[in-house]
């Protein structure tokens, strides 16, 4: 594995050859060893057709339905095979149903005055909470406690009993295809019962209702975690309006003190950005030799953050997605990597020790082998723990820079970040009629969402994700990105204005008059919620046209499985 099997990137491949010098484990060399007679994407044909299960002590079984070969149950291989997606999609929907609750606690929090934020778009909370029928009248803080016990209520609402959110926020004509089908969902702690229960074998192994429960709960996490999850941060944190952002992993300096928030929840990190742009935290970087305090973005806690915040000298950059993880650690510039909910690795303190940083979690559910230093994230000490964190990176700069010699030259790019919803209307003048014009009169063909995570699968890092992009963008089709394959797509250059060179005659015409880039930075996987919403606004400024027959698709060029993946197709 060299070269282009290695990262899409340049940066990424030049700290790979660090790594390998310093003979440091990492993930490159960890999927080529499991492959099979050095072919490193060589597996386990049954565990790739996911025709395998370990479930019961009468296992490990094969399935092959080609012979109609089935477990010791019974089961058959579809039946086993969409056994194993439904569990995936549960533990997608758990974790990413986590991040909403602690978003729901940091807005509570909040509206009661006891955490460093504030309700930031008092328009977007008393629009939202219309929507769902909360009364909107009193104080900004009294709307937002009433949205929180609206929505917690409907989370904690019983498997059978339809969910208010989704009747709300659904469309219509979707709404009576999902009746039809049973698939119309109660709360997501009853749904997520409902199909952990199924999994047990013995119980469902009859892939059609596996299946169908599987989209039950996708609506559920859909529409309860992800919409209510961005919204809510949006409220908190500013609604993302475009703006440049540097990328790549040249906005790692050395001779800063460089704070890396890492995961999924952007709370700390917004805290510890308030906090390091105070006159007296740069000073305190100084004192021990630094240039100053900065906070990097990465991972999905930095998507977060930068489709909300503007950079600056303090809030400084993004590095790129979860693959490169191991790079960016052995960049020899990292002085903490505090570590939230998410895409935090097993690996990570072998490098803390090597190239001598702090390894922080802070959330009860990452834990490390030898790490016993955590600061678990509590709403109302917010701005005490962003202290705590960065005088940690503070005290660590000096041996650091003392005894780690760091990469340089990496390149750094800007790219346009921070649209969604509402700033691609502000973009159009207030209305969707020019989009919709441009894809009745052909001059775009349609819209792609791709809401991809990054995999080493059959090529390297963003290897795909950028190629189905370019192929999009010049076949007139207007993307926007999110997840990890966002990260993949900012640092390749595609979020960029100039990326408009590479788009067909049609849409480089639209990223002309509108000033816009051919790739839509849209945010996080977790805002495949915020897609689909707009997709029900296009159905309605259509005339309720269904949503299967719009000129719009969502897809997950590469994608993990194991966490979230299932849960955005």
């Amino acid at each position: 594995m060299e070269g282009k099997r290695i990262s899409y990137h340049d940066s990424v491949q030049k700290v790979y050859e660090r790594i390998k010098k310093d003979g440091m484990i990492n993930i490159w060399d960890r999927f080529e060893a499991q492959g099979f007679g050095g072919d490193p994407d060589k597996r386990c044909p049954f565990c790739l057709k996911g025709a395998r299960c370990d479930l019961c002590s009468n296992g490990p079984c094969r399935a092959d339905a080609s012979i109609d070969k089935r477990g010791v149950c019974g089961i058959t291989a579809d039946g086993m095979a969409m056994r194993m997606m439904l569990l995936r999609n549960i533990l997608g929907a758990s974790t990413y149903h986590y991040h909403t609750e602690q978003t729901i606690k940091t807005l509570r929090a909040t509206a009661e005055g006891k955490t460093p934020f504030k309700i930031s778009e008092p328009e977007k909370l008393k629009n939202f909470a219309k929507r769902l029928g909360v009364d909107i009248s009193g104080s900004d803080n009294d709307i937002a406690l009433r949205l929180c016990d609206f929505v917690k209520e409907d989370f904690n609402r019983a498997y059978d009993k339809p969910s208010k959110i989704v009747e709300t926020l659904a469309p219509k004509e979707r709404q009576e295809v999902w009746k039809e089908l049973n698939i119309f969902p109660g709360g997501i702690y009853g749904e997520m019962m409902l199909s952990n229960s199924s999994c047990l074998t013995n119980v469902d192994g009859y892939y059609t209702s596996l299946a169908l429960k599987a989209m039950r709960l996708g609506v559920s996490m859909a529409y309860q975690s992800q919409i209510v999850n961005e919204y809510c941060q949006d409220i908190l944190f500013n609604i993302p309006r475009p703006h440049k952002m540097r990328v790549n992993l040249g906005v790692l300096d050395p001779d800063y003190v460089n704070v890396i928030p890492n995961g999924h929840e952007p709370f700390l990190g917004f805290a510890m950005v308030q906090v390091a742009r105070k006159p007296e935290w740069q000073e305190k970087a100084k004192v021990v030799g630094a240039k100053g305090l900065r906070i990097i973005a990465n991972i999905e806690t930095g998507q977060e953050m930068i489709q909300r915040w503007e950079m600056d000298d303090v809030f400084y950059g993004f590095t790129g997605n979860w693959i490169m993880q191991e790079a960016i650690l052995a960049s020899g510039c990292i002085d903490i990597f505090v570590c939230d909910m998410n895409c935090s690795m097993p690996i990570d303190p072998i490098y803390a020790e090597k190239y001598k940083f702090k390894l922080i979690p802070v959330s009860e559910v990452v834990a490390f082998e030898g790490i016993t230093d955590r600061l678990n994230y509590i709403p109302q000490e917010a701005e005490k723990q962003a202290e705590q964190l960065l005088q940690m990176a503070i005290d660590n700069f000096k041996e650091r820079r003392a005894s780690v010699e760091p990469v340089t030259g990496l390149d750094m790019s800007e790219a346009i970040v921070g649209f969604s919803t509402e700033s691609i209307l502000d973009a159009l003048g207030g209305t969707l009629d020019p989009l919709l014009d441009a894809i009745k009169n052909g001059t775009i063909r349609g819209i792609a969402g791709l809401i991809s995570c990054t995999s080493l699968r059959d090529n390297g890092q963003d290897v795909h994700t950028v190629s189905i992009t370019k192929e999009l963008i010049k076949r007139d089709v207007l993307v926007l990105s999110m997840g990890c394959g966002n990260g993949a797509l900012q640092v390749a250059g595609l979020c960029s204005p100039e990326a408009k060179e590479l788009a067909g005659p049609g849409l480089k015409a639209i990223c002309e008059k509108l000033g816009t880039p051919p790739v839509l930075s849209y945010g996080t996987c977790t805002d495949t919620g915020r897609v689909a919403d707009l997709i029900a606004i296009i159905s309605n400024a259509l005339g309720g046209v269904p949503i299967p027959d719009l000129p719009v698709v969502a897809v997950a060029p590469e994608y993990i499985v194991g966490g979230f993946g299932t849960n955005k197709l």
